[in-house]
């Protein structure tokens, strides 16, 4: 644009842009590195081990060691899970006879609540995830960078009007 009244507010609105950009990545990254769970990883096999006994605690309303009562995994992970107890266990669809072992592939991403024969609830929940990639942080930077840039270039037009210190000069 060649109109130089307009020059202030463009070169506003770039620093702007720029402030912006940099708060909601800082903002970005410090809620990624606090996740509990890491989602940004690529697929693998969890495995989870029944403990021998664990018919009977379950039966005596205990909880049994190493058993989590919720777990996450990203989409295409692999639950393996080992019975060591003496009699057979369910997980959902899984039937896991006594010594042996059985996988479940998480290949759709959902939060699942299982029936399950080694919880003194009978349910163990799974949460399925999408896993975080370049891609969807990319999204989630043009998703929040412009409304924050919006709203911060709005406020500093109030706070800081552009053009009062030549018209103060001039008086």
């Amino acid at each position: 644009m060649k109109n130089p009244k307009f020059r202030p507010y463009l070169v506003r609105l770039g620093w702007v842009f720029l402030g912006s950009f940099i708060a909601v990545l800082l903002i970005s990254e410090v809620g990624v590195r606090l996740q509990r769970e890491n989602t940004a990883r690529a697929p693998k096999t969890f495995e989870l081990t029944i403990p021998d006994g664990t018919a009977a605690k379950v039966e005596a309303g205990e909880e049994a060691p190493g058993i989590p009562g919720e777990m996450s995994f990203v989409l295409g992970d692999i639950l393996l899970v080992h019975n060591m107890d003496q009699v057979a266990h369910t997980l959902g669809p899984l039937l896991i006879p006594a010594g042996t072992s059985a996988e479940m592939p998480l290949d759709q991403a959902d939060n699942l609540t299982l029936s399950c024969s080694f919880t003194p609830s009978n349910f163990l929940g799974l949460d399925v995830r999408r896993p975080t990639t370049w891609l969807t942080r990319l999204a989630a930077y043009g998703f929040a960078v412009p409304p924050t840039m919006a709203m911060i270039y709005v406020y500093s037009l109030l706070a800081f009007p552009i053009g009062e210190k030549k018209e103060e000069q001039e008086q």
